[in-house]
């Protein structure tokens, strides 16, 4: 199979749990034969880990997202973040909207290519559609396979982006701090003000 790959995506999901927002999935390809010398020349000339985003601190995640945005640019990478929001989840639920983002992620980053020769890497439950047919789904694969803690880093960061212009919006519920995740005093804002547009109002019940 392997001599058949020639481009490796890897795809993670960020937003599966706030009460506020859109979910983002991110799908970041590497050209297969390349791989391991990108992925060391990234280490090297950041300086940081390759690991989950969840691991790493906001200012490294963001130097990796500028330094990625300049990788891309010069043809060493690519990557797609698709949202599905918070009206989205309250119509269909947070499995179909990660399922979409995922999907639409996966044929914006897949379009120009034979996927016949992409071998996609996901996270934790996530699968793709069955046409693609070199697939894995690793748990905890954001932290084992580097293509996919990218992919997490880069959908992390670009969700983060919204909720802070969300935020300046509805800047009573903390947005730019709490991402849309139900902290403490993201739910006492609720109960002052109630619910805001971008709350997801099935996440919500009870808490207004």
């Amino acid at each position: 199979m392997m001599e058949k790959i020639k481009y490796i995506v890897g795809i993670d999901e960020v937003g599966r749990g706030p009460i506020a927002g859109p979910v983002a999935v991110s799908a970041f390809l590497l050209y297969a034969k390349e791989v391991e010398k990108l992925i060391a020349r990234f280490r090297e000339e950041t300086g940081l880990p390759i690991r989950d985003s969840k691991r790493l601190t906001k200012k490294q995640r963001q130097r990796w997202f500028d330094y990625l945005k300049k990788a891309k640019v010069d043809g060493a990478c690519d990557f797609v973040v698709s949202l599905v929001s918070n009206e989205m989840i309250d119509r269909f639920g947070i499995v179909p909207s990660i399922r979409k983002a995922l999907n639409n992620s996966l044929e914006r980053i897949t379009k120009d290519k034979n996927i016949n020769q992409v071998l996609v890497y996901l996270d934790g439950g996530l699968i793709a559609e069955e046409k693609y047919l070199h697939q894995e789904t690793l748990i905890k694969g954001d932290e084992l396979i580097p293509v996919i803690s990218l992919a997490s880093i880069v959908a992390k960061v670009s969700r983060d982006k919204v909720m802070g212009e969300y935020a300046k919006n509805y800047k009573q519920y903390g947005f730019e701090n709490n991402v849309g995740y139900g902290t403490r005093a993201h739910y006492e804002a609720i109960k002052k003000y109630g619910l805001c547009p971008i709350h997801r109002k099935t996440f919500c019940k009870g808490s207004n």
